[in-house]
């Protein structure tokens, strides 16, 4: 141990140390650095990882400390967080345990200061950004401290009253008895010399008393002004709030206003690059005219077709056998149109009503940056949230939600064109994120083997099944099918780290849709998720990134991107930008709009290269027929708001439903209580999920053990070197096999994923058939 003397008992010190933690069966204990500070233990893999990483903390204000035998002891906050330590000698185990005790006493009593005065400072050190309430917590703890002293003081002066009244008494009893006049006059001076003691006593009481009244005066003016500063805050906040709502509008209505999409422009620019003059057109003009469409990696613009484009045939452009100059039909109306196998309507059976409302959010106040400050470089799976943080839908249902706009699905299935095909299934990568943008709350992390259906057969003409195939690191297959002719499939892990400042979600994984007449493969990824304002003001979320969308049989691709949110940037906000090309890299649409709203896309009739960008690079300059709209945003149902800005499909999803499995995220018994409003049953209930797979998973990492270490996995030669390298490749690989999928490698795009393998729609048929599913809840 690096600390030899015993810890100090004084408010701030810290207490540094190594100590063993258990990390688990296969690693046993491992020695970490250990702080102790401000009621807080916080370990670090080494002392250098002190500045960047805390690997986990622990609130000694609520913790239990217990003493297992002479070297080791734990801590625990009853289930969430519990250590197995161990030191090097029982001295040093003493030394410890003195210093925890020391320390939780002190972070109790610290809270009780903070419960008292309504203010959450107990855990937060002096220095935390929080200054104004742990000032006001420590005035008053002065203020307790002065009052104790004044007591003893008074009491002090009482004694003095009464043994100095009694030593007067006496030397007056002695003045009486006639002696010398030198005894006399001594006497007289000691008499006056008590009662000068006595004056001098009660001017030091005064003193005090006018000092603590002084104190305490002081104090109620500071605690009115830390009100009127709190509300002064409130108040800035929720003015900058509404300033950035009316400049979003303004940015908007002047967009609106100025900005001239390629169909209403001047048609005489079509020859701007051909050498007409400038004109009279102004510069502002010119970039009202045009339409700056992606800046980077691969700039350009677009601009309206030359005329003589609409009077010739369409039948050398992009295959398309119909004339292109007939903007009053849009491309799909035009592709289904020359689809003879296109299904005629036909008479629908009544299908399920389902529920439009649920139960709306209750009005609980956490702290989040009390949670989330000791997090910070985290995953955000390895964090343990209370629901006050979530939504009531679990992971498994937020990918189901993907499925909202299917219809677009079922249009690009009925297109003849593959590259007309691409910009429905672009639309559809983009339709996503809809739902996502006014959706700050977290869905609940899936337990292993949890699992979610979503059949729209009879109604939507598809179904869709979810299971969580691994846990550590989190991954959930989805498989969708529809009778429309296609199939979707997608693995999607989320790697997220907290900043501090935002929370950034990167979906790894890939999604890939397959068109049963074409044969299409079509393969994408999804872009970065990233919440900001976690700390003050409010949440707001944003999508920033690239996607390519491929079609693997023709080699088709969709470039897209998501342009981050920007105060200073003059784009419209939340805007997405792509260009389909074909296998040699031709332009034939372009798309264009926003993520949260609505999506555009047009015909690419002629692409040149025009002038230099701003960083030089040279933008291509492509003239398109009239923009159509592709794909627009469904709206909210009444009353999102207090429904955690649910759509209407997502207000669906966790809706009781009669023959799902045992595993089906519907029978989760956390999220229900917290879409009931019972969120304090549901965070008890969320702990013991966990716990109860913590179990599960310790007795599956001993299974794996045991098979690792069998006679049969370690052979003659170099048996105990082999034996140890599976030991350590189990303790990393979970040893669990997915119910419903299995995992494969996909021979068309190269990806390695899990793919549905057959069975749970049978299961749920038959009788019996949920015997094999594991009993999660």
């Amino acid at each position: 141990m690096s600390e030899s003397k015993p810890p100090t008992p004084t408010q701030g010190d810290a207490y540094k140390g190594w100590l063993f933690k258990w990390t688990n069966y296969i690693k046993g204990y491992q020695r970490r650095w250990f702080v102790l500070s401000n009621g807080l233990l916080s370990y670090y893999r080494t002392q250098a990882e002190m500045g960047h990483t805390c690997r986990g903390t622990i609130n000694l204000a609520t913790a239990n400390i217990a003493v297992e035998d002479s070297c080791n002891f734990v801590i625990s906050n009853g289930g969430a967080q519990t250590y197995h330590l161990k030191a090097n000698s029982e001295v040093e185990r003493q030394r410890w345990i003195t210093a925890l005790e020391l320390a939780k006493a002190k972070a109790v009593h610290m809270q009780a200061e903070s419960d008292d005065s309504g203010d959450d400072c107990a855990s937060v050190p002096p220095t935390s950004g929080q200054g104004g309430v742990c000032r006001t917590a420590e005035i008053q703890s002065a203020l307790r401290t002065l009052n104790s002293k004044v007591e003893d003081l008074t009491t002090c002066n009482d004694l003095i009253v009464k043994h100095g009244s009694a030593l007067q008494r006496s030397l007056s009893e002695l003045e009486g008895f006639r002696v010398g006049g030198d005894m006399g006059d001594k006497i007289r001076q000691v008499t006056e010399r008590a009662t000068l003691f006595r004056i001098t006593s009660n001017a030091m009481i005064n003193a005090c008393r006018d000092f603590l009244s002084l104190a305490q005066n002081h104090s109620k003016r500071w605690q009115k002004a830390l009100q009127v500063e709190r509300g002064q805050r409130i108040r800035l906040e929720e003015t900058l709030e509404q300033l950035a709502k009316q400049h979003n509008h303004l940015e908007r209505a002047f967009r609106g206003a100025t900005v001239l999409p390629p169909s209403f422009s001047n048609p005489a620019l079509g020859n701007k690059g051909t050498g007409s003059g400038k004109g009279d057109a102004s510069d502002e003009d010119d970039d009202n005219e045009f339409f700056d469409a992606m800046e980077d990696p691969a700039e350009f613009i677009t601009v309206p077709a030359d005329p003589k484009y609409h009077k010739r045939s369409g039948s050398n452009v992009s295959g398309f056998s119909s004339e292109v100059g007939m903007d009053d039909q849009s491309l799909d109306e035009l592709s289904l149109a020359s689809n003879p196998e296109s299904p005629q309507p036909l008479d629908l059976e009544p299908v399920r009503q389902r529920r439009a409302r649920i139960p709306d959010k209750p009005n609980y106040y956490l702290n989040l940056w009390s949670i989330m400050k000791n997090c910070i470089g985290k995953e955000l799976s390895k964090i343990p949230m209370p629901v006050n943080f979530n939504e009531p839908l679990s992971m498994l249902q937020r990918l189901s939600e993907d499925l909202e706009y299917y219809d677009l699905l079922d249009k690009a299935a009925k297109c003849q064109s593959s590259l007309e095909q691409m910009c429905y299934v672009a639309a559809f990568t983009v339709s996503s994120y809809s739902t996502t943008v006014h959706r700050t709350g977290k869905p609940f992390n899936p337990l292993l083997g949890e699992t979610f259906e979503l059949d729209r057969l009879k109604d939507c003409g598809y179904r869709s099944l979810c299971e969580q195939v691994s846990h550590h690191p989190p991954a959930a297959a989805h498989h969708a099918i529809s009778e429309k002719g296609w199939s979707l499939r997608q693995e999607i892990t989320l790697a997220s780290k907290f900043r501090g400042k935002y929370l950034s979600i990167m979906p790894l994984g890939s999604i890939q849709c397959l068109f049963d007449k074409s044969n299409n493969h079509y393969s994408w990824k999804k872009v970065t998720t990233t919440i900001h304002n976690i700390i003050v003001g409010k949440l707001w979320i944003d999508q920033s990134g690239e996607i390519d969308v491929v079609n693997h049989k023709t080699g088709d691709r969709c470039h897209l991107k998501f342009t981050p949110y920007s105060y200073f940037s003059r784009d419209v906000p939340r805007k997405v930008t792509g260009v389909v090309t074909d296998k040699d890299g031709k332009a034939h649409y372009v798309l264009s709009g926003t993520w949260d709203e609505k999506m555009e896309f047009s015909r690419v009739m002629q692409s040149s290269k025009g002038e230099n960008g701003t960083e030089g690079k040279q933008r291509t300059v492509y003239q398109t027929l009239k923009a159509k709209e592709i794909w627009t945003k469904n709206p909210l149902p009444e009353g999102a708001e207090t429904m955690y800005f649910f759509s209407s499909l997502a207000l669906t999803l966790n809706e009781p439903e009669e023959g799902v499995a045992p595993t089906d995220s519907r029978r989760r018994p956390d999220q229900r209580l917290m879409e009931e409003g019972h969120w304090d049953e549901a965070n008890a209930e969320k702990q013991r999920l966990e716990e109860k797979q913590r179990t599960v998973r310790r007795e599956r990492e001993r299974e794996a053990v045991k098979a690792a270490n069998s006679p049969e996995e370690a052979e003659a030669g170099d048996s105990g070197t082999k034996a140890n390298e599976i030991s350590d490749e189990s303790a990393h690989q979970e040893n669990y096999q997915a119910l419903w999928f299995d995992k494969i490698d996909d021979p068309v795009s190269g990806e390695t994923l899990h793919v549905y393998k057959g069975g749970y729609w049978e299961a749920k048929d038959g009788a019996g058939g949920w015997d094999m599913c594991p009993d999660i809840f």
